[in-house]
């Protein structure tokens, strides 16, 4: 079982060596582009339910 666990952090090892990382800068765009559209969703579905909301509550709620 050890025998195992060490080989697959090995192989684990071996396979990270090999990943192409991205750029401290690459990174940071990267961060900053999924933190916008985050915002950008969160706003556009907020004032869709602010737009329904106010609907419900103008025609159907009175």
């Amino acid at each position: 079982m050890a025998n195992q666990i060490v080989t697959f952090l090995q192989e684990a090892k071996t396979e990270l060596t090999k990943v192409n990382w991205p750029s401290k800068k690459q990174a940071t765009n990267y961060t900053i582009l999924v933190i916008g559209i985050s915002i950008a969703g969160a706003i556009f579905l907020g004032s869709l339910d602010y737009f329904f909301g106010y609907l419900l509550k103008t025609f159907i709620i009175k």
